[in-house]
């Protein structure tokens, strides 16, 4: 199985300067947990999670409503393509410890996202409950601060 046949296709997304009110809404709309950023030719340069915008902004004193998405993007961004095999893509979310990878077509534009949920929506249960465990173990990686 691969990448194309469980990810959620055309994701919502944003631009660099699009502020984090719009990309909370778009969260909201879109009743997802990250957006990815992307340049002028769609390719993605970074995410915004909805941790990002509480751990680096808020969480911090800052007024998120002053940001832009390319203030608070985790980058450099992890991508999927749409012809990796389910397993090597559990393994890239394994390794990066992340719940979600944007999914880039031939050209490197954003296409798709895959999410855990995804791939338990695709019956793989072994590959989701492995990825579960390795994305939730503690000690991850703090959030960068903000440089203002």
């Amino acid at each position: 199985m691969l990448v194309k046949d469980i990810m959620s296709a055309d994701p919502m997304r944003c631009a660099p300067e699009t502020t984090l009110r719009e990309v909370a809404e778009l969260m909201a709309g879109g009743d997802c947990e990250e957006i990815p950023v992307c340049d002028a030719h769609g390719k993605p340069i970074g995410v915004v999670t909805d941790r990002d915008i509480v751990c680096r902004v808020l969480a911090k004193g800052h007024n998120p409503l002053d940001f832009p998405a390319s203030e608070c993007m985790t980058e450099p961004v992890v991508t999927a393509s749409l012809d990796l095999s389910v397993e090597d893509c559990a393994r890239l979310m394994e390794q990066y410890r992340v719940r979600r990878l944007p999914v880039v077509d031939a050209g490197g534009a954003c296409c798709g996202i895959v999410a855990q949920a995804d791939l338990a929506r695709g019956g793989l249960r072994d590959i989701t409950a492995e990825v579960l465990e390795m994305v939730s173990q503690p000690g991850a990686a703090s959030s960068p601060g903000i440089a203002r």
